[in-house]
């Protein structure tokens, strides 16, 4: 997990196409990830804030606070600064249909060993088609990952999510990762996720699920995060 370079769509593995909107602000904070399989467990805390500046783009910019915790206990320091930028270049409003992309790079800012230790970068592509109250969307795209052991890799998911009333959306998604080091195993992750409007710009939003390696080891994955949008 300290090493991937992938972007997801709060709270899901899988991203949208759909950008912020011009000129507003979204907010991801206090945000929470993890995974890992019993007292093995890594992941981050910290901030991912979204800024649409024109129409049809979405900047990114995520501040971790990355962790560890393994039979020696814990360790934490800062993580990779990564950021983003989604271009939203279809969008079919009467068919409901919308594609972009959004290429992202993390920086070697951690500490403690809690990173890449290089510059990273994913070049998806991700498309969305809406019914109703249902949308489907996916997409994915190459992931570069240098480094000493490491390889580049494919990665990709899909995920099938409905809004319920006014204020809860549910959805369920499958995401497929390649090996990322070189004798590595690839992983599937399974999932569920929530968001749940509050009163005013908050919304909670929360996933998690199975990680499958490839005639290997099961792990778990988690998501946690407050929303603000204004």
């Amino acid at each position: 997990m300290l090493a991937t370079t992938a972007e997801a769509g709060p709270p899901f593995l899988t991203d949208d196409p759909e950008p912020t909107e011009t000129g507003h602000w979204e907010i991801y904070a206090p945000l929470f990830e993890a995974e890992g399989s019993g007292s093995d467990v890594q992941g981050s805390f910290g901030a991912e804030i979204n800024y649409g500046p024109v129409k049809d783009v979405q900047l990114t910019i995520g501040l971790p606070v990355a962790y560890t915790h393994d039979a020696s206990g814990w360790t934490s320091g800062a993580g990779d600064l990564a950021a983003s930028l989604k271009y939203r270049f279809y969008h079919d409003e009467a068919g409901g249909v919308q594609i972009a992309a959004f290429p992202g790079i993390t920086l070697p800012t951690a500490r403690k060993g809690l990173g890449a230790g290089h510059v990273t970068a994913l070049l998806p592509i991700w498309a969305q088609k809406d019914l109703g109250k249902w949308a489907l969307f996916g997409g994915g795209g190459y992931a570069i990952n240098p480094g000493i052991g490491n390889r580049n890799y494919w990665t990709g998911g899909i995920a099938l999510t409905r809004q319920f009333g006014q204020k809860l959306l549910v959805g369920a998604e499958a995401d497929r990762q390649g090996a990322d080091v070189v004798g590595g195993r690839a992983t599937t992750s399974l999932g569920l996720g929530a968001i749940y409007d509050l009163p005013g710009p908050f919304r909670i939003l929360a996933s998690g699920g199975p990680t499958f390696e490839d005639r290997g080891n099961r792990s778990f994955h988690a998501f946690a995060a407050l929303g603000i949008d204004f």
